[in-house]
């Protein structure tokens, strides 16, 4: 008999890696989504004020860094539409820092569901990947909104914008796979995530713009996936004079490191 033949009805094969996707795509896909709309509900289930919260937190975080960095340290001083930067930063960072809090323990805390049914277990990592999508969709009409009401107007450049999307989410759900994996066998991992998570925030042209950097400095910032998209958003959404991520690392090819970087880590994860 052979193992498709012996796979009990109903499963999904247990193969890991990309592999584990292979003829079973679709059901991969429903099972990503139903787990991620079934915790997208139970995460907002009796709160007051529901999904309203999960636009709150980054806009509470922005308003906060916006009278601290334009009133008393003053990075923005200078910075064309620095108030729709920082928020177009936040509103990125924001979902990345929940995409990874979440998932370092989403293996060990389905440790039940893994247990009973057999199903490819990067589904776990990638459905909480997905419902950081849905909260990300909800910030980004938000930011638009602000956009659009600062006066700008759409133009080709944003055409980029879902390509850079796609880099990003897929570099955040690269990085919840690999930690939620190593997770599993070494629980250090979440404190050393936590701190990561601090340090990549300062690190990242979040509160500031990569070209306020040093040169030897910012070239070598911009290699992260991170960095890339938040300076090629700023020019592509808000700022056409802004320099692109290509400017930044040196020319067009350059922009293969964050891109790579971004590809190893799902390969990894």
């Amino acid at each position: 008999m052979s193992a498709e033949a012996a796979r009990p009805a109903g499963t999904v094969a247990t193969r890991q890696g990309p592999s584990a996707i292979g003829d079973d795509l679709r059901r991969f896909v429903e099972l990503a989504l139903v787990l991620a709309i079934t915790e997208f509900k139970l995460r907002y289930f009796g709160s007051f004020l529901g999904y309203f919260w999960s636009l709150m937190r980054p806009l509470l975080l922005f308003g906060v860094l916006y009278f601290v960095f334009t009133k008393v340290v003053r990075f923005g001083a200078g910075v064309p539409y620095y108030p729709l930067y920082l928020l177009m930063a936040v509103v990125l960072w924001t979902y990345f820092s929940e995409v990874i809090t979440q998932s370092v323990r989403c293996l060990v805390n389905r440790e039940r569901l893994i247990r009973k049914i057999r199903f490819p277990r990067m589904v776990v990592p990638l459905s909480v990947a997905l419902t950081g999508v849905f909260n990300l969709g909800m910030n980004l009409i938000a930011l638009f909104a602000f956009v659009l009401a600062s006066g700008i107007a759409p133009r080709v450049a944003w055409l980029e914008l879902p390509v850079l999307l796609v880099v990003f989410v897929a570099f955040a759900t690269g990085v919840a796979m690999l930690l939620s994996a190593l997770f599993v066998r070494f629980r250090d991992i979440e404190p050393i995530s936590q701190v990561g998570l601090q340090l990549l925030f300062y690190g990242s042209p979040v509160i500031y713009v990569i070209a306020q950097l040093p040169d030897s400095v910012e070239r070598f910032m911009a290699a992260s996936p991170i960095a890339a998209v938040i300076t090629e958003m700023r020019y592509a959404l808000i700022d056409p004079a802004a320099p692109t991520a290509a400017d930044v690392l040196g020319g067009p090819a350059f922009v293969l490191v964050p891109l790579g970087i971004a590809a190893a880590t799902c390969a990894l994860g």
